[in-house]
């Protein structure tokens, strides 16, 4: 009996361990949420979650918030991630307010566009209706008029003349309607774009999010593009949000982002989750990628930044990141995982630099 009781506390154990290993790997924080989804899918490491995650990160590449949502689980937004390996997730931190995602602009923009629908199918119908019976009416008075020509009948002409007035009113009527309704739609089209291009930006530094890049990635590959792939991690980002709080931590993204989008222009950079970016190259030559690279790295680490309410000195920011070029055969997952083993070299290497297979 002692023995199976053993036993179950240490199979307690490996899950506990295996659990944080997926955390870590994976860079996300020890939240509830996230501790529920990595339980589900290691405590039946055969079942249908696991399978899906395993698809997911094949090559090494990381699980995404929207990833987590998709496959059931509650992604949290906004949590502090790790940092590149530089530390592992602390328990011991503390709570940070988290949002969880949802849907409800796009079910509201959805709704709203099924009620506009419907309103059209309404008005299409009742014209319709309309021209049908005032058809019919102007074929009975066509007759009346025929049998009253003779007789010099006026009454018959001015039947007619009422009932093209009542037609016209109906006309004008629905006339009024069907713009109005083409105003809505029209708003609702433009609110329905923005929705789409919101969902494709990352909110906090107006980058492209991991979505558009992956998007982006595949439709350079069908193109036959010549591509290289950059991921980009903030060094030591976690003792940034330690020591100064997450709101400095989220200007030093933004002021990283822009620094990366400026030095790198006219190629791709998107936010990839937490303190991780990530730059496609197209049409470049490895050495020139590198180069190009090189120039952000250096922006990035020349920089001095201070705290905006006290001028205190907050010190250099720096990153460290890998870069490989995307090969004949070469997936996201198997592009990225060469990216990422090169970035787990820089930090080895020492931060602040650039590793490259080439």
């Amino acid at each position: 009996m002692a023995s199976a009781v053993e036993n179950s506390s240490k199979a307690s154990d490996r899950l506990y361990a295996a659990i944080g290993e997926f955390l870590a790997r994976h860079r996300l924080s020890v939240d509830p949420a996230h501790y529920a989804f990595a339980h589900k899918v290691l405590s039946d490491p055969r079942g249908p979650l696991a399978a899906a995650v395993a698809r997911i990160t094949d090559g090494g590449v990381r699980l995404s918030s929207r990833d987590i949502e998709e496959l059931g689980g509650r992604a949290v937004i906004g949590a502090p991630a790790t940092a590149g390996g530089d530390s592992a997730p602390n328990p011991s931190s503390p709570p940070q307010l988290t949002v969880v995602a949802d849907n409800t602009k796009t079910q509201s923009l959805v709704a709203r566009a099924q009620m506009q629908v419907e309103d059209f199918g309404d008005t299409v119908r009742a014209m319709h209706a309309d021209a049908r019976g005032f058809g019919q009416d102007l074929r009975a008075s066509r007759d009346a008029i025929r049998d009253a020509r003779d007789a010099r009948d006026g009454s018959a002409i001015d039947e007619v003349v009422r009932m093209a007035s009542s037609m016209l009113d109906r006309v004008s009527s629905a006339e009024a309607k069907l713009q109005e309704a083409t105003h809505e739609a029209d708003r609702l089209r433009h609110e329905l774009e923005q929705a789409r291009d919101d969902a494709r930006r990352d909110p906090l530094t107006g980058l492209p999010n991991r979505r558009a890049f992956e998007d982006a990635f595949a439709a350079a590959v069908a193109d036959g593009a010549n591509i290289c792939v950059a991921i980009c991690d903030v060094d030591k980002f976690k003792s940034v949000n330690d020591r100064f709080g997450h709101a400095v931590g989220d200007r030093v993204l933004k002021a990283i982002a822009e620094a990366l989008r400026m030095g790198c222009d006219e190629h791709l950079v998107a936010r990839f989750g937490g303190e991780e970016f990530v730059v496609m190259f197209t049409g470049l030559a490895p050495a020139d990628a590198l180069s190009t690279l090189e120039g952000a790295r250096a922006a990035v680490a020349a920089k001095r930044y201070r705290l905006r309410e006290t001028d205190a000195p907050l010190g250099a920011v720096t990153f460290s990141a890998g870069l490989t070029p995307v090969e004949q055969g070469d997936t996201l997952g198997s592009a990225m995982g060469r990216a990422d083993r090169l970035l787990y070299a820089a930090k080895e290497d020492g931060r602040n630099c650039i590793q490259s297979d080439w």
